[in-house]
Formats: C-alpha cells, structure tokens, sequence
C-alpha cells in the first residue's frame, strides 16, 4: 500500500514538472507582459501581433517546410529500409539495425560536425570552396539523417508483429509483389509510418544544432534561412523573447495535443475493427 502511494506520488510529480511549464506558456499567452509573471489583463493581442510579425511568419514557414519535408524524404527512406532489411539474411539484417541505431545513440553535435565536415569538402573539392552549397538541400539532408533512423525504429516492430505468411499467400494466389505490399503489407505498419512520420517532423522542428551547422541561403531568398529554433537563439542575445512566441507555443501545444487524440482515436477504432473482423470469421 505504501509503496503504491509512493508510486502515485511519484508519477504526479512527473507529470507536473513535465507539463506545468508548459500550462504556465499557456495562461500568459493571454496577456502582453513582456516577462512571464507579470499579468498584464486578459487580451488576444499576442495571436494578433504573433500573425503580424513578418520575421515569425517567415521563421515558421521556413520551418514547416524544413520539418514536413524531411519527415516525407525520411519516412519513404525509413520504410523501404525497412522492408528491406526485413527480407536479408539474420546476420546481414542484425549487421544493419546496429548500423541504423548508431546515430540515435550518437551525439547530435557529432552528426552536427561531420555533416558540416563533408559539406565543406565537398564544396571545396567542386565549388572551390565558395561556401556556395550550404543552404535548403544540405539541411533537409542533415535533417533527414537526424530522423531516419528513428523512423526506422518505429516501422520496424510493426513488421516484425505481421504474419509473414499473409504476404506470401497473396503472392501465391496472383498478386503481383507491389499490389501485395499495397493490400497486405501497408495496412500492417501504416500505424508505425504514421508515428514515425510524427516523430520525424517533432525532430526537425525541435533541431537547432545541425541547422545551426549546415544553414545557409534558401530556396528563394540570399539571406540565411531562419528557422523558429535559429530565430530564438538570435533574438535571445540582443532582448527577452518575444511575447508573441508564447501564442505560437500554444497553437503548437494544442495541434499535438489533437494529433495525439487523433492517432488514439485511429488506433482504437482500428484494434476495434480487427477485433469485429476476427469474430466473424470465427462465426462468433
């Protein structure tokens, strides 16, 4: 019983460490003090001026972009790794996983630096050392290498809990090797795509260390590109962060909040449906 209660003690003191903070955010992104603390009067004008402000839009979209499009590039990589490692031999298939694990263990400041190191010598080797090929491509690299691995580690179990006779039977009865993988295979680990793919955008929009690295001018503009972690850090070394960053951090609270229940609610309906599925076959 003691330890019961200790356990229920522990757990809550967790959780309010982990989300108090972010309740604080929340509840002064109602007011425009400048410093969290100060209550100001309750007001919507940090949801104004934060869609107002010409250097949060630009930073967020450069952002969006960033993290949606290296989480495609990532969970297609990822995916196919996957499936494909799943078919090789035990001792090539167990060679390859301790491979792809060895960037999640691995300081992110090393992958950091050597991704730097191979993009200078690869400017210096064709482009006489103009510094002309940091930019959008080398970041969506350098975040596609930070995600990939744990893309893969989320597909992978999802495969491993599929029966593989299911594919091999549809093989047998006239599907052709990518419809198989379309109607058998996909529906299996499409929950796993789907964490993975989350995970890789929450890994790109959190990065600061390897943009800080590789970045430079993007797809449309001369200057750098600017994401929401590099504009903080800019910002923070001239005045306090701006107030409008507040109304940002709950706009991006509630839309992960909604995509959690989302993916909940998809999971339940789809153990559901299996569940329904499985008694009628058994005539249940």
């Amino acid at each position: 019983m003691v330890r019961k209660i200790f356990g229920q003690i522990y757990i809550w003191l967790i959780l309010i460490f982990m989300y108090l903070p972010i309740l604080v955010l929340i509840a002064f992104s109602f007011t425009k003090a400048v410093y969290v603390g100060q209550w100001t009067g309750f007001t919507f004008d940090l949801y104004r001026d934060l869609f107002a402000s010409h250097d949060i839009m630009i930073a967020l979209g450069n952002t969006l972009i960033l993290a949606f499009s290296s989480a495609i590039v990532s969970t297609i990589l990822g995916t196919t790794g996957v499936v494909g490692a799943y078919y090789l031999k035990k001792k090539y298939r167990k060679t390859f996983d301790t491979v792809t694990q060895i960037p999640i263990v691995n300081a992110e400041i090393v992958m950091a630096l050597s991704l730097l190191v191979m993009v200078v010598f690869i400017d210096s080797l064709f482009f006489n050392g103009q510094g002309s090929l940091k930019g959008f491509w080398t970041l969506l690299i350098g975040h596609t290498v930070l995600s990939l691995p744990f893309v893969y580690t989320s597909v992978k179990p999802k495969l491993q809990q599929m029966d593989p006779s299911l594919y091999e039977a549809a093989l047998d009865l006239g599907c052709t090797p990518n419809k198989a993988m379309r109607k058998i295979m996909l529906p299996e680990i499409i929950p796993g795509i789907l964490g993975g793919f989350l995970l890789a955008v929450t890994l790109s929009l959190d990065d600061f260390i390897i943009t800080a690295f590789l970045t430079g001018p993007g797809l449309f503009s001369e200057g750098d590109i600017s994401t929401l972690s590099t504009y903080i850090q800019s910002i923070i070394k001239k005045r306090p962060v701006p107030p409008e960053l507040r109304a940002l951090t709950t706009i991006i609270s509630i839309l992960v909040v909604l995509a959690v229940i989302g993916i909940s609610v998809y999971r339940s309906y789809q153990m559901k449906h299996k569940k329904t599925h499985a008694q009628a076959r058994r005539g249940i």
